[in-house]
């Protein structure tokens, strides 16, 4: 998926102006990499040239038993530099984005490496394609 189009998923389905997309993608992605468990190399294989170095490289992640979801978007939020509403929204939709941008075992082992009972507001199962 070509970065435009990755971007362009996001500002659909979470509402927020492409601008912000982009900063809620980039955020949501520096956030995983850096709490993800394993490695990120697989992943970052997958996303469009533009984002995936934010997962590219990175090591093993450094969890926090204690950080959980909320911890999670607290920092994508600050990191975006948007509200709560917008955070919440934009999260989503790069999750919803993810899930159609790999496959459903792909994105299985993403979410299970990231904090328990996090799974940005999806399911790993296949998303209905996206028409943009």
């Amino acid at each position: 998926m070509r970065f435009p189009r990755f971007i362009d998923a996001v500002s659909r389905r979470s509402g927020l102006p492409p601008e912000q997309a982009v900063a809620v993608a980039r955020a949501v992605l520096q956030t995983m990499a850096e709490r993800v468990t394993g490695e990120t190399d697989d992943l970052a294989g997958h996303l469009p040239d533009d984002l995936d170095g934010y997962l590219a490289g990175s090591g093993p992640g450094t969890p926090d038993a204690a950080a959980g979801p909320a911890d999670f978007l607290r920092r994508v939020g600050e990191r975006a530099g948007v509200d709560e509403v917008s955070v919440r929204a934009g999260t989503a939709a790069v999750f919803a984005t993810l899930r159609e941008a790999v496959t459903v075992g792909e994105f299985h082992q993403m979410v299970a490496r990231l904090p328990r009972g996090f799974d940005g507001g999806v399911e790993p199962r296949p998303p209905a394609p996206y028409d943009g």
